[in-house]
């Protein structure tokens, strides 16, 4: 077991690292801030002396040393090319963004990631999907004027999302899949506007903490144990209601940042972006409904001394605040 001097250690290099690559001037300190968060993530891993867990760590540092020794690589042989300079350097942009896609688990280098998911346990699964994200996101978004391939990677990542999450079972790698198809969102976020990824992140990350937070509590690792763990009403309807927003239905803050996606891909005529993404969504957000119809048609009958959680109103609140707070900035915009 980690000790919680050592863990308070890491959670404290990891947002070091990741504000290090953020403020960057560089290439060498960007890498060197991934190098601090690959080795401050590591650790926190771990949980307890298990088979799984050590399988994970190991996949991680190898995926992750890969990425960084492509993406270092590239950086040194960058000034030593002087032949075309022009298509070198675009080429050499591609290889560092195809690095930082495999650092994130973008699709078609994805199936570490959902391995690692479902190894770990909620928490670092939220760390993962979420914070280790910000810095490849951060370095990617810096390669973007000269990748033109960025389109056909988005497509990838938010199709292989849809497809890959349909028939699962495990939580995680439903979660897993989401993410993945979010990035192929985010990605394309980035062709149009460098800041409209970032508030997406904010709001993916948003939902996914809320989220997370009731899979944690209520020991939730597969979808047969939806049903079973969740004993109120109310536990019910806030899934439900993050699950649809995540999913980005209208009346939700989860619509948002796909709107905005849709209205720059419509601005710059690009219809048939527009259409895969929409229909990735689609499949998306059916195998959330998978997940939460079967736990909200069933009633369940609890005694009350089975209801441990104190603080269930307020967090349904939270979420409810969160969850609407879209209608609600319309309606402040229309007065």
């Amino acid at each position: 077991m980690i000790k919680t001097s050592t863990k308070m250690l890491m959670m404290v290099t990891l947002i070091l690292s990741t504000i290090m690559v953020l403020s960057s001037e560089n290439w060498f300190s960007m890498w060197m801030g991934l190098e601090i968060n690959m080795m401050s993530f590591i650790p926190m891993m771990e949980k307890s002396k298990n088979r799984l867990l050590s399988e994970a760590k190991m996949m991680y540092f190898l995926i992750q040393s890969m990425g960084s020794i492509i993406f270092i690589f590239m950086i040194i042989m960058n000034p030593m090319i002087m032949i075309m300079e022009e298509i070198t350097n675009m080429m050499i942009m591609n290889i560092i963004a195809m690095s930082m896609m495999m650092k994130m688990g973008m699709a078609p280098m994805h199936m570490w990631f959902i391995n690692i998911m479902n190894k770990m346990s909620w928490n670092m699964c939220l760390t993962l999907m979420t914070w280790q994200k910000i810095a490849p996101m951060y370095i990617l978004s810096n390669t973007m004027n000269n990748i033109k391939t960025i389109t056909i990677w988005s497509i990838m990542s938010a199709m292989i999302g849809a497809i890959g999450g349909v028939n699962q079972t495990s939580v995680k790698k439903i979660m897993a899949f989401s993410s993945i198809n979010h990035l192929g969102w985010m990605t394309m976020c980035m062709k149009f506007d460098n800041e409209m990824w970032i508030k997406y992140l904010i709001i993916y990350s948003t939902i996914i903490i809320l989220l997370v937070k009731i899979f944690s509590k209520s020991s939730i690792n597969y979808i047969n144990q939806m049903n079973m763990n969740m004993k109120t009403q109310m536990e019910k309807t806030n899934l439900l209601m993050l699950m649809l927003s995540l999913g980005g239905l209208p009346p939700f803050i989860g619509f948002m940042p796909k709107w905005l996606v849709i209205q720059s891909l419509i601005m710059t005529n690009s219809k048939f972006s527009i259409m895969i993404l929409m229909m990735t969504s689609m499949i998306t957000l059916f195998y959330y409904m998978r997940l939460i119809v079967p736990t909200i048609m069933s009633y369940n009958i609890s005694n009350k001394w089975n209801n441990k959680n104190i603080n269930m109103k307020t967090n349904y609140m939270y979420s409810f605040t969160i969850n609407m707070m879209l209608p609600i900035t319309m309606i402040i915009n229309m007065m």
